[in-house]
């Protein structure tokens, strides 16, 4: 059976809410990959919440951005 894509994506929200806390900060790579999914997917609340988080650690500065 094939998982739904709306879970793939959470997933893939997921996996790099973690990476970033863990490295500190965004990549270009990392950047790209939030706005592909705020642009390409429909997004749950979990996601758009996930995704929120990070744009708000970021102004906080709790998070650098990475080039």
């Amino acid at each position: 059976m094939m998982p739904d894509q709306s879970y793939l994506i959470y997933s893939q929200v997921s996996k790099l809410f973690s990476k970033i806390w863990s490295q500190g900060g965004l990549t270009a790579s990392d950047r790209q990959r939030l706005m592909f999914a705020l642009l390409k997917t429909s997004l749950c609340e979990e996601e758009l919440s996930t995704i929120d988080r990070i744009l708000h650690a970021v102004r906080r500065g709790w998070l650098q951005i990475i080039d």
